[in-house]
């Protein structure tokens, strides 16, 4: 009898040594399978049920009960951590437990460019980060962060270079304009700064013509062009009346001929008010900046589109010229019955 409980209790010893190595290797092995990047985005509060299906959602876990007994052993229900994580192909149920609990997060790729407005950036961010677009346009707009950065609510939108940055997905705004204006600072190296000189604009004043020459020519290589063009009207005390200021000022860019300029009443109508506008019109490109610092000197002060639609301009240096071109012009838009 006692041998015979014995040889039980050996067989029960061997089986549960068996058993624990199953189940120790089971949590070392892959247990994620994805032929393309898979993310799971926690947000703060987010109970651990409701992770656990998010994950499950997506399709990239072999084995839920597997990842469920690794998240119990390491206690993960009281360690949820907000962020964006990468469900990396191959990673065993340990090491992905292990990543949420830890928080280590896999950096976004925030990429921005041809936005006009605020509004616009806002949601691209609210699109892209966890921050809503409400969140951003508050801490972007409040005096504090104006103060901060020397910046107008008008203005603040200078600091805005449009590339491709990296960022952790649950960024604060606060964090994320601060980073925004490092990199603002970044891109305004010592040889940009000293054609600010030559310009005698500042560089909030350069991002704010840079955005007008950018919705007055599709052409990189006439912008040099354009931005000369309003620089001598700058010198010489001329109104820029650029139309691109007035579409501003109505809130509609899809205007194809600009009329009764003068009866818009905004500061940003530089038919009507002299000078530069309050701000830019739009989030100038590292090239439009670059068109303005490093303008064409040349003589002239009037601009036409071209009447063969190419999205080039006839420059001239007096105003009889360009109502010649002008006539030209708006008679091949009479022709097209474009109003």
């Amino acid at each position: 009898m006692k041998k015979r409980i014995f040889i039980i209790l050996i067989s029960l010893i061997i089986l549960g040594g068996i058993g624990a190595c199953i189940g120790y290797k089971s949590l070392l092995t892959s247990n994620v399978k994805t032929d393309t990047p898979q993310y799971i985005e926690i947000y703060t509060g987010q109970g651990y049920e409701s992770v656990m299906e998010n994950i499950e959602l997506t399709g990239a876990i072999q084995n839920m009960s597997s990842l469920k007994l690794v998240a119990k052993l390491l206690g993960y229900k009281d360690k949820i951590k907000e962020g964006r994580y990468e469900l990396t192909n191959g990673l065993s149920s340990l090491r992905l437990i292990q990543r949420l609990k830890s928080g280590r997060q896999t950096p976004v790729r925030f990429t921005f460019n041809n936005i006009r407005t605020k509004e616009q950036f806002a949601e691209r961010v609210d699109d892209v980060l966890m921050m809503t677009k409400d969140e951003f346009l508050n801490e972007l707009n409040s005096q504090e962060t104006l103060n901060k950065y020397g910046l107008t609510k008008e203005t603040n939108i200078a600091i805005f270079i449009p590339n491709t940055y990296e960022f952790y997905w649950n960024i604060s705004p606060k964090e994320f304009i601060e980073k925004m204006n490092k990199e603002y600072e970044k891109f305004w190296t010592p040889e940009r700064l000293a054609k600010l000189s030559d310009c005698n604009l500042t560089r909030i004043e350069v991002s704010t013509l840079a955005s007008i020459v950018e919705e007055e020519t599709i052409k990189n290589d006439e912008r040099p062009k354009v931005a000369g063009l309003y620089l001598n009207r700058l010198r010489i005390g001329m109104m820029l009346q650029a139309d691109p200021t007035v579409k501003f000022a109505i809130g509609d860019f899809s205007i194809k001929r600009v009329t009764g300029a003068g009866l818009v009443d905004s500061p940003y109508n530089t038919y009507k008010y002299a000078g530069l506008p309050p701000g830019p019109i739009r989030i100038p490109c590292a090239g439009g900046i670059d068109a303005v610092l490093n303008y064409e000197h040349h003589d002239y002060l009037f601009m036409c589109a071209k009447r063969d639609f190419s999205g080039y301009h006839d420059f001239s240096k007096t105003f009889g010229e360009h109502q010649n071109n002008a006539h030209k012009y708006h008679k091949e838009l009479d022709k097209k019955g474009i109003k």
